[in-house]
């Protein structure tokens, strides 16, 4: 169990280092009805991360993964090769830097900062005019359709179902990988409720921080899925 939660950690950091679930949580928080999309969009992307896991864990339960033998030499050989793709892509990220930092430290409205952060949808200029039913399905469609943090679940889900531990340990560990993920997008909302406008200049500060390390961000995800590819062939090959 101890090993496995080890092999969890860079999937959760994929997640948690995710700039585009905080540039939309922050828009949604800028919003005309900032507390209750904010709760929402929690909601939301709540049930994205429970759902992808449990999902995965579930469907590679049912394909008895643990019983399939060893994988194929080709499978390696794969993950050998995108995983040096990818830590490549996250320096040329990294020295590209972010073109727009300015304009994102300045923007303190959603349109602004839709504008601000090519990333984001165009739609999301209109999110000053979401209701709950709306940030809830941004929330979830944020985590499932991204596939850098749909694809850490997944493959969270297959470590997790890969570890062959009896049912209560596997859904402890599900648990407190899910919690992980949702974490980071409940503190600003539970600023928001608790502290209401007094929570601006946390909002602009971590609006401001992003900006500033969105490349940052960006290069560390493709570096962290890149070297657990790396990690998981070389480990197959040996």
């Amino acid at each position: 169990m101890g090993l496995l939660i080890v092999e969890l950690i860079p999937l959760a950091l994929g997640i948690l280092l995710s700039p585009l679930a905080y540039m939309a949580l922050i828009a949604v928080l800028l919003s005309r009805l900032a507390r209750v999309n904010g709760v929402a969009y929690l909601i939301g992307w709540s049930i994205g991360v429970v759902g992808v896991l449990a999902v995965s864990i579930w469907a590679f339960g049912l394909l008895e993964v643990p019983d399939l033998g060893p994988a194929p030499i080709w499978v390696s050989v794969v993950r050998l090769l995108v995983g040096a793709f990818l830590v490549f892509a996250a320096v040329w990220v990294y020295r590209r830097g972010a073109a727009h930092v300015r304009q994102m430290a300045k923007a303190s409205t959603p349109r602004e900062v839709a504008a601000a952060a090519p990333q984001l949808p165009g739609w999301l200029q209109a999110i000053d005019t979401f209701k709950p039913g709306r940030s809830l399905l941004l929330g979830t469609g944020i985590f499932t359709f991204n596939p850098i943090d749909a694809s850490c679940a997944i493959l969270a889900g297959l470590d997790i179902a890969l570890a062959g531990l009896p049912d209560a340990q596997s859904i402890a560990v599900g648990t407190g990988f899910a919690v992980i993920g949702i974490l980071p997008i409940a503190v600003p909302v539970v600023l928001v409720l608790v502290r209401g406008e007094k929570a601006q200049p946390f909002l602009d500060g971590t609006r401001t921080w992003i900006a500033g390390h969105n490349s940052v961000l960006n290069a560390a995800l493709l570096l962290v899925i890149g070297v657990l590819q790396l990690q998981k062939a070389i480990t197959a090959l040996l």
